[in-house]
């Protein structure tokens, strides 16, 4: 009894222990979300959850992705998620990806947030090389990304370097050309200019509307043999049809089979068989080794002849409704980017009204700071010019004190002159007067001269007649001389005979005193005269000696003369 009640509560504790629910992690392209999902849940409840936490109403261009072994495989949404190959790690990991792709992103991707997260998936493939891309093209897609990330390129703050840690560019593309990251850069921002006033969602399809023409979009590649022993072969499966490349080449289909032209593809165990739709056209039979990877391309294949279809049919009320809502929200962010453009515009103009009036009042403070200095250099002026003035006009005064001084010396100059040449001319005068005295005592004294030769003329020849008369008395004394004596006592002097005799000697003897009386006379007047030649000569040297010493004086006076009047003003 004891044995079988325990066995029931372990059972029954078992029960309890397992769990009701399991965690699940989904990972977009853009974020990371974490569930609690039921253990009952099929993979269309966890889908459905997805999509709701996303936003997204366009469904069936998505799934969720898992890995298995080797290769990936899409959650089935008919199915229980536990039932299926799904990892056994907690968290179950899955990627909400893109598993079908338009033909035309403008006219099917009708919600924003389909269009941002092909716009994600499209990227990573293209830079993950999946997708290949020409250097050309992918430069020009990396400046729609650039739009779409960072909006209107503004030169002052898309400073170069601001897209270094951005990946924009596919490694292969990098490699081929020998470019430094700032000449693509320099590209990128070239064409990234170019689409001023781009809204990011408008920037997303354009990137989306050009990828879609690249040979790779929207193709999942697979490894098949068109028959056991035949070389192998690449199946591409695509919103368009089917597709059969060569191993080395994903770029240019060997062979196409269009939705439109297949009748009927069937599938058995390894054995894909398509029928076209011309039966005159021969059945194309290929095989694939990996039952996961048969399930696969059965699964895309039906996923993409539906929506084939489904793009032939009038749409659904649902997108219908979608997409009258999507046009009128897109009107709505027009007119809202409008108005945002429209304010920016106004906001810019303001900024640069602000500018304007900021750099306007910077230059007004600076023509204010300016005048100030200018007005403080005026006032140094005018304090220095009335220092100066003052300086001048005490210079101008000592200048009408100097004029003055020569004006003085100046009239003593003149009268000195005058008075100069009035002496000049007293003085030539006196030397006139001394030269015409010279010339009168030159003349009495050759006058004088005369007369003295003819007084000593007359004075030899007295002193000739005298010698004679003294001879002829000796002569007349030796024979008179008794008579003489007798007669001692001289007689009256009669008229004649010897009483003019004696007379004569008297008179000879008076004449001789007078001689030497008149000789020294004449000594004395001659000693005279050369003693007032002698001192008219040196009145003469004393004139002449005044008459140059004027000279000079006067010819300084004249040389002085100009220099004052120069320092007068």
């Amino acid at each position: 009894i004891f044995e079988g009640i325990a066995s029931k509560m372990s059972i029954l504790g078992l029960k309890k222990k397992q769990p009701k629910t399991f965690k699940v992690k989904v990972i977009t392209m853009d974020a990371e979300m974490e569930f609690s999902c039921e253990v009952k849940w099929k993979g269309k409840d966890l889908f459905d959850l997805v999509c709701r936490t996303v936003g997204l109403r366009e469904t069936w261009f998505f799934g969720l992705r898992y890995t298995v072994k080797d290769t990936y495989a899409w959650l089935k949404t008919e199915k229980r998620v536990l039932d299926q190959e799904v990892p056994k790690d907690s968290p179950i990991t899955f990627h909400f990806l893109a598993k079908f792709f338009p033909e035309k992103v403008e006219e099917e991707l009708v919600q924003e947030i389909t269009q941002h997260l092909f716009f994600l998936q499209v990227k990573k493939q293209i830079l993950d090389e999946e997708i290949f891309c020409s250097p050309e093209a992918s430069v020009l897609l990396a400046s729609y990304a650039v739009q779409a990330k960072y909006g209107d390129y503004e030169p002052n703050f898309h400073k170069p370097g601001f897209l270094a840690q951005d990946e924009l560019l596919p490694k292969r593309v990098l490699m081929q050309y020998q470019m430094t990251a700032d000449m693509w850069e320099e590209k990128i921002t070239a064409w990234y200019a170019e689409h001023r006033g781009i809204a990011r969602d408008e920037a997303e399809m354009d990137y989306l509307k050009i990828a879609q023409d690249l040979d790779m979009y929207g193709v999942s590649y697979f490894a098949i043999t068109q028959n056991k022993r035949d070389t192998d072969l690449l199946l591409g499966v695509d919103a368009q049809g089917l597709h059969i490349y060569s191993p080395n080449s994903k770029l240019n289909p060997n062979k196409s089979f269009p939705w439109s032209g297949i009748r009927n593809i069937s599938y058995s165990e390894k054995e894909f068989t398509i029928k076209p739709l011309d039966k005159k056209k021969d059945v194309f039979k290929f095989y694939s080794s990996q039952l996961r990877v048969n399930k696969l391309i059965l699964q895309l294949c039906i996923g993409n002849h539906d929506l084939f279809m489904r793009r032939r049919k009038v749409d659904s009320i649902e997108v219908q409704q979608m997409k009258s809502q999507a046009k009128e929200e897109k009107a709505r962010k027009k007119v809202e980017r409008q108005i945002l453009a429209r304010e920016k515009q106004m906001r810019e103009e303001a900024e640069r009204a602000k500018e304007e009036m900021e750099r306007r009042l910077f230059q007004l403070q600076d023509e204010a700071r300016l005048a100030n200095e200018a007005l403080l250099r005026s006032e140094e002026t005018a304090d220095l010019l009335a220092e100066k003035a003052q300086i001048a006009e005490e210079e101008a005064k000592l200048l009408a004190h100097k004029a003055a001084e020569a004006e003085q010396e100046r009239q003593r100059i003149e009268a000195t002159a005058l008075k100069t040449k009035e002496e000049k001319r007293l003085m030539e005068q006196k030397m006139r007067e001394a030269e015409q005295l010279a010339v009168k005592l030159v003349e009495q004294s050759e006058r004088r001269s005369k007369e003295a030769d003819h007084l000593k003329q007359d004075l030899t020849e007295a002193k000739d007649a005298e010698r004679r008369a003294k001879q002829k008395l000796l002569e007349i004394t030796k024979t008179s001389y008794p008579l003489i004596a007798a007669y001692s006592t001289p007689p009256p002097p009669p008229e004649g005979g010897d009483l003019a005799l004696g007379s004569g000697s008297m008179r000879i003897d008076f004449k001789d005193s007078d001689m030497k009386r008149l000789s020294m006379e004449i000594e004395r007047e001659r000693l005279e005269y050369v003693e007032k030649s002698k001192h008219l000569q040196d009145q003469l040297k004393e004139l002449k000696s005044e008459i140059e010493s004027l000279k000079l004086e006067e010819q300084h006076n004249i040389r002085t003369t100009p220099r004052t009047s120069l320092h007068a003003p």
